[in-house]
């Protein structure tokens, strides 16, 4: 049920984003249609300060017809977005409660958010689905393809498997190289060696597959389950 919960809360949460990208696009181009000040907008990000003074906008007098649908459409566009952001937060929220409760400690690990950590739990499902964190790798498109040719020995990235997990690892991997201290370390050593940064993520890809693949294990096996301990 909680994982029906986490599944739910992820299409809605695709379906708001997509949306919300749409309407960001098309207030983009309205912008630009418009003076200096609003080119700027439609070039910078269109953070919530930025939303809250355009919804604040009135529209000027004398307008023609075409400024004052403009303007209305404007207007439209800014309040649908800062709906979304809030429904966004929103959704970030419920699948951060859900996850903490089916696997306590999941979002402390480096890179792993709540949207991240709900798509793995919806894709691993439950223990038993993949017999081992090989198999886990080949279903989130992680585990290595043999690509060598002639003298040169490599391998690739899996193009297949669950794209919405493989996205997700991706999200997580590149979040630990943009800021984390070990990660950042692991790239420094690793192109030491002559390895290329694609390599390098490949690698990284695998490890953290192999890592939700433990701790998934151990967070959603019932405790009946486990091995009892022999009493002395």
């Amino acid at each position: 049920g909680d994982r029906e919960a986490l599944r739910i809360l992820l299409c809605a949460r695709q379906e708001l984003t997509t949306m919300a990208t749409a309407q960001a696009n098309r207030l983009r181009a309205l912008l630009r249609d418009g003076g200096d000040a609003d080119r700027d907008l439609a070039r910078g990000r269109l953070s919530d300060t930025a939303l809250a003074g355009l919804a604040r906008r009135h529209r000027p007098r004398g307008a023609s017809r075409a400024q004052a649908v403009r303007h209305g459409e404007i207007r439209r566009l800014t309040l649908a977005l800062r709906e979304a952001a809030r429904t966004l937060k929103l959704n970030r929220a419920e699948l951060a409660a859900i996850v903490d409760e089916l696997a306590p400690g999941l979002t402390g690990r480096p890179g792993i958010g709540p949207v991240s950590a709900a798509q793995a739990i919806v894709s691993f499902s439950h223990p038993g689905r993949c017999r081992n964190d090989a198999a886990f790798a080949r279903l989130a498109g992680t585990s290595p393809v043999e690509a060598s040719s002639g003298q040169i020995t490599r391998h690739r990235l899996n193009r297949g498997g669950d794209r919405a997990l493989n996205r997700a690892i991706h999200v997580i991997a590149v979040t630990r190289i943009r800021t984390g201290p070990a990660t950042q370390a692991y790239l420094t050593r690793r192109r030491a060696q002559g390895k290329s940064d694609r390599e390098i993520r490949r690698c990284l890809k695998r490890y953290i597959a192999r890592q939700l693949y433990r701790t998934l294990t151990a967070a959603l096996t019932p405790a009946s389950t486990a091995p009892a301990e022999l009493m002395p």
